[in-house]
């Protein structure tokens, strides 16, 4: 795993160009009578965010019978992807990020799938690669029987931010 310098005067954005990913502009509209982000204080709750492309493609499938841990893994990564370009549209510039305080990870599996930790570190690993010790966290990773749309995972997210 690429892990950022210590000391490193690197911001986030710059470590996301250098991990060749590129934020959505606009991230996905909520499927429902929510908003992606909200905001109380230094607190920013992020909305499950799912495995979204930039072209409104999503990533669907049951782990364990559709898709492979290692895809659902790389939908995982998708996922960071999506809640990093929510928070930017709310702070303006991901270095306003103090830290990463916790995650929910929910994977759409099989009854017998176990490697649930191992999905959501997609997510938890490019939040590390790009925002460094402030991106690592508490989290919760569990397997669900469905999510919506089919999609392979959602995760939200709790994240304090700079006043």
């Amino acid at each position: 795993m690429m892990t950022p310098r210590s000391g490193s005067d690197a911001t986030p954005e710059t470590r996301l160009r250098q991990l060749g990913i590129e934020l959505p502009e606009h991230p996905a509209a909520p499927i429902g009578n929510f908003r992606n982000v909200t905001r109380t204080g230094r607190l920013l709750y992020v909305s499950g965010q799912g495995p979204i492309r930039a072209d409104g493609q999503r990533l669907t499938g049951k782990v364990g019978r559709d898709v492979t841990a290692d895809e659902a893994r790389q939908s995982a990564e998708l996922v960071a992807v999506n809640i990093l370009a929510a928070v930017k549209v709310e702070i303006g510039q991901l270095s306003a990020v103090e830290r990463v305080v916790k995650l929910l990870g929910m994977v759409n599996a099989e009854p017998d799938f176990i490697e649930h930790p191992y999905v959501i570190d997609g997510c938890s690993d490019l939040f590390y690669k790009v925002l460094g010790e402030v991106g690592t966290h508490a989290r919760s990773a569990v397997g669900v029987s469905s999510l919506p749309n089919n999609i392979t995972v959602e995760i939200e997210a709790i994240i304090e931010v700079d006043d």
